[in-house]
């Protein structure tokens, strides 16, 4: 199957961006894959006339911002992000208007309608400096992930107004969790994605985005991982360091929606060339620049 998406993605002058996550099969037949801030490096610089993303919907939104002049594609066009959905544009804007002064920073896990009404964006990797960048003498709201921003308020001293948003897939890890993995793998670094809990992150010997956190396990002279975000990123790492261990921390550590996109539907969406994302204009146009004030600073 993956000789037929080379044969499509040639006729159709079409790049397949793949998220971390995905399932092995479709990381495989991808250009690029990578996490949020690289996918929209990746789809901001693009020469290609068709972008078929395979993430979640606010992924291939950030896109469509991105490169209005292309087509994009979600092969899965039911996956969503419970996280971007626990903030909505009109709850955003009551929120703002109960903060004078306010600025906005949204985590890219957010609609195109909540990007429009924010300042700037930042993910997992750039958030430290996103947020770092911000005039002190202005309050901070950070939507949606309250795990997230708890981090970031850690790590750089800026007091944040946080909503309560969080990912599902992340948050259910527990401490217990990691305590089971360490008793098993005694030996083994443990390496966390900050949207886990608070308590879960004060167990990390490591935090970072999942980029971050593959690339400091390729390069670590050590040879075992607890590995406690979503499970796709094994897939890099048994690839990359054969030679090594790596332990997901958490069953669990598996999101339903990054996994519905399959290689069959890849094939399907270049051959109907849908289903396809589109963003209103009005709106693409104010959220176009909380993305490109993200993309610069970084």
């Amino acid at each position: 199957m993956s000789d037929t998406v080379a044969k499509l993605k040639k006729e159709r002058n079409a790049v397949i961006l793949a998220h971390v996550y995905q399932r092995p099969e479709v990381q495989d037949v991808a250009d690029f894959v990578g996490d949020s801030l690289q996918l929209a490096q990746q789809a901001a610089k693009t020469d290609a006339d068709v972008i078929v993303f395979c993430g979640v919907h606010f992924m291939a939104e950030s896109a469509a911002i991105l490169s209005p002049d292309k087509i994009v594609l979600l092969p899965e066009e039911n996956a969503g992000c419970p996280m971007a959905d626990m903030v909505t544009a009109d709850a955003l804007r009551k929120r703002k208007a109960e903060i004078p002064g306010v600025q906005v920073v949204a985590y890219v896990n957010t609609s195109a309608a909540v990007k429009a009404e924010c300042d700037i964006c930042c993910t997992s990797a750039n958030a430290l400096k996103v947020v770092s960048a911000l005039p002190e003498d202005r309050p901070i709201l950070f939507v949606p992930d309250r795990n997230l921003g708890d981090w970031i308020t850690k790590q750089t001293g800026r007091e944040m107004h946080l909503w309560e948003g969080y990912c599902n897939t992340h948050d259910r890890l527990s401490v217990d969790d990691i305590e089971r993995a360490k008793a098993a793998h005694p030996d083994a670094e443990v390496l966390v994605h900050p949207e886990c809990q608070p308590e879960v992150v004060a167990k990390a010997d490591f935090v970072a985005s999942t980029t971050g956190l593959i690339r400091y396990a390729l390069e670590s002279s050590r040879k075992s991982f607890i590995i406690a975000t979503e499970e796709g990123v094994l897939h890099p790492l048994r690839k990359q360091a054969p030679e090594k261990d790596f332990h997901l921390a958490a069953r669990t550590l598996i999101c339903p929606n990054m996994k519905s996109t399959s290689l069959e539907k890849v094939v399907w969406s270049l051959q109907e060339m849908r289903p396809r994302i589109t963003v209103d204009p009005v709106i693409r146009e104010k959220a176009l620049q909380s993305l490109e004030r993200m993309l610069a600073i970084v």
